[in-house]
């Protein structure tokens, strides 16, 4: 080595390898640096990083001495960065799928074209027109991979892709963005444009009987020497990376195949051209082997595209036999669905169909069937009985689907299941587990049965008798009878089983399972006198798990001394609780009745009990009734209830639903001069739900006063501020230093944040909830780090300010505002101040779409439909200005000039800044017709005039002559000109987003 060459080697050594980011491109160029630094392990920045940053510097603009704007210069440098990016590429040895998952098709179609320059590719011609097997290996592998990718991106640009979720809006950011799509679009429109071309060059290539070369690092450096020192070597058949033929025709039989099936679905003779490539690219890959370097083909995606191609283009080959996918399909495209149910059966016991694709078909007959085909329903049923056979054979649990469509068995259903069953499984093969599945699987059906005619029919069935044995039959019977079935309580029992003579203790079974039935109360009275007269061990309270007495009762039934009379007082109760809470109200009433009359004679705490549970259930019964029409109760019913909060005897054993039910009972029928002025101070401190009811009812009825007089309200956001705080927990560590580990809801409220919401879903005037409303959202609103307030009716009578922000739950305040506001609508869906408060949630959320939909229908259902003003009070000029930022984020922006006209004063300067905008996702000029501010009109003039939109300029002028416009007008006709546009641009609106 020469002493020049030593210093140069030993000056580049001791520079460092990775430079810094702002310029390592530069360093790279003038260093020479690039194999190096390709070679570490982990490159920072990555090779597709490299090619992105060599293009773009090579393609940026010149300006010349004028400030004009120039095409790239074509010098020293912009090559050697070009040169670079190549290099790059063959480093990665031309993998398309690398270089398409990590480059944008701008950057990568400005990649390709590269190669084709450099490989003496004559631009301007076609490659279609050029003969592969006369061109140098590298200039023919060239021309391959420029059009495998042609036709690879208009395959993937059909694909449906899924929008990314935009981040804050950039102008610049936007821009640029827009610039590259804008540039994608264009690419592609060539591609497609030139696909059959691509096409034809790469039928072409399967005609090649020789191997191609691609470039590597090395032959591009021998091209960019002086045509001198090349010597011919990049000519020759032996210059760059050796791609062997079978490769080379395996991936561009799949890139056909692909391209092939793709046009199938708008001609679906091409299939077989695609059936044709993809099974001959399985047989190159069944040549090649393992021993490919440079063939990457997705096996599986691969397989997908075969199973498809032999269900849309069965084999002509009829010696050969259908697939089962072919056959479901078949038998789909014509209608026979009970040969897709024996289909279904016979792979029951092959498993070769996925499960995955067994559901998909489920789901193509419950789309049909749902579209008005009855006639489906049977057969969605048997297949959904062979998916559940298939899952409990594979271990799998049973759909909640099967569940649903087995909800009510009849004879049909069972028989047909034990089919599925028997012919699901091979006793003489069929491994342990197998068996064990289909067993219990069978046992679960039983106790899931009510009929004891369908348990009979399963488990006389050969199947169920083969599977279990006599001791687990036997325990399945016990099972049954101390279960707790799901019944309908007025059901009568299957006369023909208790036709059959028995044992002592199958009568007692038979007795039993009359008490579970029974809702007469003297039935079951008898019921029991005779089961004690049979045994005296036995608790028959137990017999039903579903019989549930609150715990503060069964503490003082439980203690009754008598059997019978426990039995009886405890079995009535729950039966009674149970029918109330399935508004069986009459069967109810007559349980109470039963129980309130048998414990008046021995116990005055039971008989409280029964008086106050009978007060709930007169309660329930009104609200489900008359009162849903609005009529008023009784005066008796309220007389009970006052009676009820005022009660106090000691060591009655009270439910806090009662209490709770009582105070919304009051404030939903506006007895609030009884909450505010007759309710027993010492209730107040007791009974946290009247305390709560009196500050509601005081509030009420103090709102039309004077802001002075609200103490009540005051007393009420202190109430319910307490009850949305939290407390911490700290620790003390082994240093000595106090932490914070949680933060739990604070014990100090009168209550917590869950029974609060669950009272106020009890409210149902609107008067009342709207009050709760605005407090919670004025809650909400006072947080230092709300960006979008809330607004409310009534917001300004509570405090502006909290002295302890840090103590308040402010995500619990907010989830309950959601809550509350959905609850209200769903109590009245036209209150157009709670659909401003869901408009405002979603506004705040960045929901915008959905915020213009309750925008929209506030206005609506105060407007019979827009056809009346809408009042100023509900399109304020905030809601307004909201509704503008909603269209403007959805980039309609010719809405939000129409809007701007909404306004008291016309905000101009945002009309005409979103007039400018050419990205617009609305009817742009469609919309014209309802501007009626001439000076918007005038600009939309200018702008398309400016622009040569010679078409929307004459749109504009129309609506500018328009009589009713002229400015000379008396105001009245304007003003009737302005509503007419505003009801038709908002009914408009209405359409689009409701």
């Amino acid at each position: 080595m020469s002493a020049e060459a030593a210093d140069r080697e030993a000056a580049t050594s001791s520079r460092p390898c990775t430079p810094p980011q702002t310029c390592w491109f530069e360093f790279l160029l003038e260093e020479s640096l690039l194999e190096k630094h390709l070679r570490k392990p982990c490159p920072d920045p990555a090779p597709v990083q490299l090619i992105v940053q060599f293009l773009e510097q090579a393609s940026k603009p010149s300006v010349n001495e004028q400030n004009q704007v120039q095409p790239p210069p074509d010098n020293k440098r912009n090559r050697i960065l070009k040169l670079l990016a190549l290099k790059v590429a063959a480093h990665l040895k031309w993998d398309l799928d690398i270089l398409e998952k990590s480059l944008s098709v701008p950057v990568l179609n400005m990649l390709l074209n590269e190669l084709l320059c450099i490989s003496k590719v004559p631009p301007g011609t076609k490659h279609v027109d050029m003969d592969l097997a006369t061109l140098p290996p590298t200039t023919a592998m060239a021309i391959l991979l420029y059009n495998r990718w042609a036709i690879r991106t208009i395959v993937q640009s059909s694909f449906p892709v899924k929008q990314a979720k935009p981040g804050p809006p950039q102008l610049s950011v936007m821009n640029q963005m827009q610039q590259e799509k804008e540039l994608t679009e264009n690419i592609l429109k060539v591609l497609k444009e030139q696909a059959s071309d691509s096409i034809l060059v790469l039928e072409a290539a399967l005609k090649l009987d020789k191997d191609l070369y691609v470039h590597t690092m090395r032959t591009l450096d021998l091209l960019a020497m002086e045509p001198g020192m090349v010597n011919g070597e990049t000519e020759s058949s032996t210059a760059g990376l050796k791609i062997r033929t079978e490769e080379m025709q395996c991936q561009v039989c799949y890139d056909l195949g692909a391209a092939y099936f793709q046009q199938g679905s708008t001609n679906a003779a091409v299939y077989e051209n695609a059936r044709e490539k993809f099974f001959r690219t399985k047989e190159l890959i069944t040549e090649i082997g393992s021993l490919s370097l440079h063939c990457t083909i997705d096996e599986r995606r691969l397989a997908g595209y075969c199973q498809a191609c032999d269900v849309l283009v069965p084999s002509s080959d009829t010696s050969q036999q259908l697939t089962p996918y072919s056959q479901v399909h078949i038998c789909l495209r014509s209608g026979n669905y009970q040969d897709v149910v024996k289909i279904f059966i016979e792979d029951n016991l092959t498993f070769s169909l996925p499960v995955q694709f067994r559901q998909s078909v489920l789901r193509e007959l419950f789309q049909k069937a749902q579209q008005g085909n009855e006639a489906l329903d049977e057969i969605c049923f048997k297949v959904c009985a062979c998916n559940t056979v298939r899952d409990i054979l594979e271990g799998r649990t049973i759909s909640v689907q099967f569940n649903q469509l087995f909800l009510r068995p009849n004879k049909e259903k069972i028989d047909f299941l034990l089919e599925v069953c028997s012919r699901s499984i091979n006793l003489e093969k069929a491994s342990d587990s197998l068996k064990g599945n289909m067993a219990a699987f069978l046992k679960n059906v039983c106790l899931g049965l009510e009929d004891l005619q369908y348990v009979f029919m399963i488990s006389s069935h050969e199947l169920f008798i083969t599977l279990l044995k006599d001791e687990e039959r036997k325990l399945l019977v016990d099972q049954m009878r101390k279960r707790s079935p799901r019944v309908n309580l007025c059901i009568k029992p299957v006369t023909s089983f208790y036709d059959i003579p028995a044992s002592a203790s199958v009568n007692i079974g038979q007795l039993e399972h009359q008490l579970i039935l029974s809702v007469d109360p003297w039935r079951i009275r008898q019921i029991l006198i005779e089961l004690h007269g049979m045994t005296s061990e036995r608790q028959f309270w137990t017999v039903s798990n579903k019989w549930e007495v609150p715990s503060v009762y069964s503490g003082v039934i439980l203690g009754i001394k008598d059997n019978l009379t426990r039995d009886l007082v405890y079995i009535l109760l729950a039966k009674g609780l149970h029918c109330s809470t399935v508004k069986d109200f009459s069967h109810a009433k007559q349980l109470f009745a039963a129980c309130l009359e048998l414990v008046t004679e021995f116990s005055p705490k039971l008989r409280q009990v029964m008086l106050n549970e009978m007060l709930l259930l007169d309660i329930h019964t009104h609200e489900a009734g008359t009162g849903q029409s609005g009529e008023r109760p009784p005066s008796d019913l309220i007389s009970r209830v006052r009676g009820y909060l005022e009660m106090r005897l000691p060591d009655i054993p009270l439910r806090q639903v009662i209490a709770e039910e009582c105070v919304a009972f009051m404030l939903n029928w506006r007895e609030n001069e009884y909450l505010t002025l007759q309710v027993p101070a010492f209730l107040l401190q007791s009974n946290p739900y009247v305390k709560l009811g009196q500050l509601l009812a005081a509030t009420c009825k103090e709102l039309p006063g004077p802001k002075e007089s609200r103490r009540t309200a005051k007393d009420l956001w202190e109430v319910v501020v307490q009850i949305c705080s939290v407390s911490s927990q700290h620790k003390r560590g082994n240093d000595g230093r106090v932490s914070l580990i949680k933060q739990r809801e604070s014990t100090l409220g009168i209550m917590y944040r869950s029974e609060l919401l669950s009272f106020i879903k009890k409210l149902r005037e609107p008067l009342v909830l709207t009050i709760i409303l605005s407090l919670f959202v004025k809650l909400h609103n006072v947080r230092e780090d709300i960006v979008n307030d809330i607004t409310a009716e009534h917001i300004s009578i509570w405090p502006s300010s909290i002295p302890n922000l840090q103590s308040v739950d402010f995500e619990a305040v907010a989830i309950t505002v959601k809550e509350l506001v959905r609850y209200a609508l769903s109590i009245s869906p036209n209150n157009h101040s709670w659909l401003i408060i869901q408009a405002d949630i979603y506004f705040a959320t960045n929901q915008y779409s959905a915020a213009l939909h309750y925008y929209l229908q506030a206005g609506a259902v105060c407007s019979d439909f827009f056809n009346k003003a809408v009042p100023p009070d509900v399109y304020t000029d905030q809601v307004i200005k909201r509704m503008i930022k909603c269209c403007s984020l959805l980039n309609c922006h010719t809405q939000v000039a129409i809007l701007c006209q909404f306004l008291r004063e016309i905000d101009y300067k945002t009309a005409f800044k979103s007039l400018q905008e050419q990205n617009s996702h609305d009817a742009m000029d469609s919309y014209y017709d309802y501007i009626w501010d001439v000076t918007i009109l005038e600009y939309l003039t200018y702008l398309h005039h400016k622009r040569g939109e010679t078409d929307k300029r004459q749109i504009a002028i129309k609506a500018i002559g328009q009589t009713e416009l002229n400015a000379s007008n008396p105001e009245e006709v304007l003003q009737l000109a302005a509503q007419r546009r505003k009801k038709k641009f908002l009914q408009a609106m209405a359409k689009l987003y409701f």
